[in-house]
């Protein structure tokens, strides 16, 4: 059944004049109210709250931020609210695919780097695992994470370990990046493979090919990088053809195994004459092929 995809977005994920992972979403929500896309409607979510990051995060650390220190950004309380309503978004996004099916998204960055006790390469609190472990909370048994920035996802790697340390199973990672920034070893919950543009998109597909019974997921999350695109921070040869051949990848795939899939952004960066809203038109085909998938939209 096609429903259409929830899009959560606040003003306060946004810090004006901050760093585009914290600034970029209201470029990208003023692109999508100007021109909207079909099958799908803006939703404001409420904020998440102290228990929700440390369902994943350390205590002393989250309370930190929370009090305006520590953080990755400006260091203050503006930040603290921001990256509080941020990943309320991918919480409410969960909440919403695990209740009714279908997919949604948060215009909010899912912030991988992130450790358990420290940010990292622009992440404060990781919104993937957060949001993973309530799906957990919320009766899902398997979790996976596909990530598809440029960079790998560390702090996404470590963050389920340490809960599966805390007998807390059930979340996966598979990742495909173009950087060995926050490179990782292997393991049995988390796959990375780093590759050229050449091998891009082919190996995307054998990754989720390889997924061992992908019917038994309960929800997909997907952090959708777009720093992988050669004039947003990537590498030669990955262009809007090839982000657009990702991004329905992805969804059809995740579709055909009527999955649940929450996606949300990731990196993608201005500089020079690519500016900040040529970041967010990248970002808004991510919207459309979702749209068009999971809720038969029109792309524009």
């Amino acid at each position: 059944m096609n429903q259409p995809v929830s899009i959560f977005y606040s003003d306060d994920f946004v810090v004006e004049g901050a760093f585009d992972t914290i600034g970029k979403a209201h470029e990208l929500a003023k692109l999508l109210n100007e021109s909207p896309i079909t099958g799908t409607t803006m939703v404001s979510p409420s904020p998440a709250n102290r228990a929700d990051i440390v369902s994943v995060h350390d205590e002393h650390y989250v309370d930190e931020v929370l009090n305006g220190h520590g953080g990755q950004f400006s260091g203050d309380d503006e930040s603290a609210t921001s990256v509080l309503a941020s990943t309320g978004g991918v919480l409410r996004a969960v909440e919403t695919v695990l209740e009714n099916g279908g997919c949604a998204g948060s215009l909010s960055s899912g912030l991988h780097h992130a450790k358990h006790d420290r940010g990292s390469g622009y992440c404060t609190f990781n919104g993937l695992v957060i949001g993973a472990r309530r799906a957990l909370s919320l009766g899902a048994k398997r979790v996976l994470i596909l990530d598809l920035d440029a960079h790998c996802g560390g702090g996404t790697k470590e963050l389920i370990g340490l809960l599966r340390d805390q007998n807390i199973d059930g979340i996966e990672q598979v990742d495909v990046s173009v950087s060995s920034f926050d490179q990782y070893h292997n393991s049995s919950f988390a796959q990375l493979k780093i590759v050229g543009a050449s091998e891009y998109l082919g190996t995307i597909e054998n990754s989720l090919a390889e997924i061992v019974d992908p019917q038994s997921i309960d929800l997909v999350i997907y952090n959708a990088g777009m720093d992988p695109h050669e004039k947003a921070g990537g590498v030669t040869g990955i262009t809007d053809r090839v982000i657009r051949q990702r991004e329905a990848m992805v969804f059809e795939w995740a579709k055909s195994h009527e999955l649940p899939i929450v996606w949300v952004l990731a990196g993608g960066y201005s500089g020079g004459s690519f500016t900040k809203r040529d970041v967010a038109k990248l970002h808004r085909i991510t919207v459309e092929e979702s749209a068009r998938v999971y809720a038969e939209g029109a792309t524009n």
